[in-house]
């Protein structure tokens, strides 16, 4: 004998394997969940997470600034190349992810560390037209990070979770 399970109001009526409806289509979904935020989506004070999208313009700098270096000298050339194409492979991997609470490091949508907004003492990005690092001093520690991600979205995002703190 096969039972089934009871529906809301406590009766046998509904089958229990019925999806229920949607006015968004599977596909539709799908291409939404891997999709980074945006402000104009989330606006400021927004309590989703928002997440920057990817920079290559530091990656891409570096190695081609590598090319002439090897010209010249051919060991500081290499190394160059060899730190551009690490931050290119960072630039596809690791993702910043602004929530209500912390800022998230992820690496392939695994978390790596969480940074709470309460525990900062100030922050900077070095070099406002050709922005290269991004600097955060928590109560307990200095951090600071390339920036592989839109600088503006960063910018945003900082003055959105932590305006009192910006230098």
């Amino acid at each position: 004998m096969t039972t089934t399970p009871l529906s809301n109001n406590g009766s046998h009526d509904e089958p229990a394997d019925q999806p229920e409806a949607s006015s968004v289509s599977p596909s539709e979904n799908r291409s939404n969940e891997n999709r980074p935020s945006t402000a104009s989506e989330n606006g400021p004070g927004s309590s989703k997470p928002e997440t920057l999208s990817p920079s290559y313009k530091l990656s891409v700098g570096i190695i081609l600034l590598a090319f002439p270096l090897m010209r010249f000298q051919i060991v500081v050339g290499i190394v160059f190349a060899l730190l551009g194409l690490f931050l290119l492979y960072q630039t596809t991997t690791i993702r910043l992810k602004f929530t209500p609470t912390a800022l998230e490091v992820l690496r392939q949508e695994n978390l790596l560390k969480t940074f709470p907004y309460q525990d900062w003492e100030t922050w900077k990005v070095f070099w406002p037209t050709v922005p290269i690092l991004f600097y955060f001093k928590e109560v307990n520690s200095i951090h600071f990070l390339p920036v592989l991600f839109n600088p503006e979205e960063l910018r945003d995002r900082l003055q959105t979770h932590c305006p009192k703190v910006a230098l």
